[in-house]
């Protein structure tokens, strides 16, 4: 009773076919491939290009914890 077996999934999938219907369910499935497909692109565009993130620059403002440690030692 631990895991589901193959036939609880089929029968969830043919529930979630008719709910849905398979014409959504393809769509959803371009979509997520679509947003997929441009976050890899955008991904391979910022190594490309050698940026540095926005979430990983350091403003010049920004003490560094560690540093912070250290001189108190």
């Amino acid at each position: 009773m631990g895991s589901l077996s193959i036939w609880h999934w089929l029968i969830v999938l043919v529930i979630v076919m008719l709910v849905f219907g398979t014409k959504k369910l393809r769509n959803i499935g371009q979509d997520l491939g679509g947003a997929v497909r441009g976050f890899k692109e955008g991904m391979r565009e910022g190594e490309a290009t050698g940026t540095t993130p926005p979430s990983q620059q350091i403003d010049s403002k920004t003490v560094d914890a560690e540093a912070r440690e250290r001189d108190k030692v």
